[in-house]
């Protein structure tokens, strides 16, 4: 654990949670730091699996990159009910760290891309061509993540290979349709933050393409992204607010969240994924975005300063 700011008797005291591999945070995130320490919030730098750390101690605890849990699902969302002043609360992150919530939102009317789930050990037959991405439902950072080209004989095969690598390990994969506009138009991450009146839009940023091919089973912790500003259409803004109307539970309790749109084969915005657990939130991107962010915190202080 990282004392940022020394602690002074009657501040309030907020733990930003990371994981080993990332011990001082995500640069993005340190932004936060002195917004935070100029609002009188002690904040410090904890490890999720540290047993050392007392998070009772803590008069609110962020989750911003504990982002090895992937392969520890289980022990992470256990973890989570164990935290008091978690935010975003333990049982939004049981929820969304399994990617089904995706059919969840779909059935919700929300616009979300086509996906067939495949359960370890059920047998799957790859769609006949056409670029699709195969991924675990339990997944961070793009990991165990490919893309396959379905008329190419070899990554049929690389792609059968991939459920059944994932399946082997008791992970249910997800099968989604290449969506080509990523190419050209990018992925648009709408950014929501806590404020006084509820949760309010913040920025938007833009991803470029990620995916080249299959899965070769590269262990980096995530995939490195080109981020751009961008500004977000009323559109895209109008879709992101009908998936945050779905989630369960409403959108009151939660300190931030990042919702990840793609034009779909008519153009119009879908949903690829809604980030409730561990998101880059990306404040380096957008004038006043680190300040934003500290003030949401406040909202979420038993006792603001």
């Amino acid at each position: 654990m990282t004392d940022i700011h020394q602690s002074t008797r009657g501040k309030p005291r907020v733990a930003l949670v990371t994981c080993a591999p990332v011990p001082d945070l995500d640069p993005d995130d340190r932004l936060v730091l002195d917004p935070l320490a100029a609002r009188g919030v002690t904040a410090e730098i904890a490890i999720w699996d540290d047993p050392a750390v007392n998070w009772s101690g803590y008069d609110l605890v962020v989750l911003r990159s504990p982002w090895d849990y992937a392969r520890r699902r289980d022990e992470f969302v256990a973890w989570a009910h164990t935290v008091p002043a978690l935010v975003n609360p333990a049982d939004v992150v049981a929820w969304n760290t399994d990617k089904r919530y995706l059919a969840e939102l779909s059935a919700a009317g929300a616009p979300t891309v086509p996906t067939v789930w495949i359960a370890p050990g059920e047998r799957w037959a790859p769609p006949a061509g056409g670029e699709h991405v195969l991924k675990p439902a339990i997944s961070a950072g793009s990991q165990d993540t490919g893309r396959y080209d379905l008329t190419d004989p070899e990554h049929r095969e690389l792609a059968s290979a991939h459920v059944r690598r994932l399946g082997d390990a008791g992970r249910v994969t997800m099968v989604q349709p290449y969506l080509d506009a990523v190419d050209t138009d990018g992925e648009t991450a709408l950014l929501y933050l806590a404020a006084p009146t509820g949760l309010a839009f913040s920025h938007a940023i833009r991803k470029g393409p990620m995916l080249t091919g299959p899965d070769r089973g590269e262990t980096a912790l995530y995939k490195e992204e080109r981020i751009d500003a961008r500004t977000a259409t009323a559109e895209q803004r109008a879709v992101a607010e009908k998936v945050l109307a779905a989630v369960p539970g409403g959108t009151d309790r939660l300190l931030y969240a990042r919702v990840d749109l793609i034009p779909g084969p008519d153009g119009s915005p879908v949903l690829v994924e809604l980030e409730l657990t561990e998101p880059s939130l990306f404040v380096g991107y957008a004038d006043g975005a680190p300040d934003r962010l500290a003030e949401a915190v406040l909202t979420r202080l038993p006792h603001r300063p």
